[in-house]
């Protein structure tokens, strides 16, 4: 589908207007036969009915139940049905979110449309997330506001169930994949902003989170704004931790690459709990 067209990353349609019905027209009296008819009609009409709505039942054919609706539906169609500030707002507040709990603001400088796996993420990385199945993948760049930092967050939207996500969750801690370099996410470098720079090579500290009440990875990379090249990149929960001397670590990526990460997760965990909840009756 074009980007160009796609729902998700132009501005919602606007809403349909508020249906309508036409005056009623009064009914002239019924003759009595006529009512006998209408009524034999209206029992026969009734009864088709029932017979097809038990056959569907029996048959196991029912229309989707909204009361049924799981975060792992939703997030099938989340992708493109949801405007794109929603899931990456243009502005995120790290309140405690830096070092020494101190306040941090994000501003968001680039957005990609909705694409394919195989070109946002590292061969390696979607080697490992083959068994869930790689559907698709949003990407995002915010700076610091000094703008001394750049941080890409991704959403992958998997294909697969509960089961298989909570398994591949328990292999990536069990064998420490989040905090493997070489299967660190990429960047989304942008042309004639702070991160036209940002590289693999700019990569500092990385976050990768396997969520397991839906078929979603979220993970966010960090580096410098001025485009320097980091030589010994940490995940971040090696460089947030006490008595770090890198470079990276002194300058808080690895808050950055959390806190960023954290506040996309949460925000998508907000949009599906919103999407799965049963309406009130009018």
């Amino acid at each position: 589908m074009p980007h160009a067209a796609h729902p998700y990353w132009g501005p919602l349609p606007p809403e349909a207007p508020v249906e309508q019905t036409t005056r009623l027209r009064p009914v002239r009296d019924r003759h009595p036969a006529r009512a006998g008819v209408a009524v034999a009609c209206l029992v026969l009409g009734l009864g088709l009915i029932g017979g097809a709505v038990a056959g569907a039942w029996l048959a196991g054919d029912s229309g989707p139940d909204p009361a049924t609706r799981t975060a792992y539906t939703e997030a099938r169609t989340l992708w493109h049905s949801v405007p794109v500030d929603t899931l990456f707002p243009r502005t995120l507040k790290g309140d405690g979110a830096g070092p020494g709990r101190a306040d941090r603001v994000w501003t968001r400088v680039a957005v990609a449309p909705d694409g394919p796996c195989a070109g946002a993420l590292d061969p390696l990385l979607l080697k490992a997330l083959r068994p869930v199945g790689c559907a698709r993948v949003l990407r995002a760049t915010y700076t610091d506001a000094t703008s001394t930092s750049v941080t890409t967050v991704g959403m992958v939207f998997t294909e697969a169930d509960a089961t298989a996500m909570t398994a591949l969750r328990a292999r990536f801690g069990d064998e420490s994949l989040d905090e493997r370099a070489d299967l660190m996410p990429r960047t989304l470098p942008a042309p004639g902003t702070v991160a036209a720079g940002f590289g693999d090579k700019q990569r500092a500290s990385w976050r990768v989170s396997v969520l397991t009440e839906a078929p979603v990875i979220v993970y966010a990379v960090s580096g410098f704004a001025d485009g320097r090249t980091v030589p010994d990149p940490q995940p971040a929960t090696e460089a947030m931790a006490e008595g770090q001397t890198t470079a990276s670590a002194q300058a808080g990526l690895g808050h950055e690459a959390k806190g960023i990460a954290d506040r996309v997760e949460r925000g998508l965990r907000t949009t599906l709990a919103k999407a799965t909840s049963t309406q009130e009756p009018r």
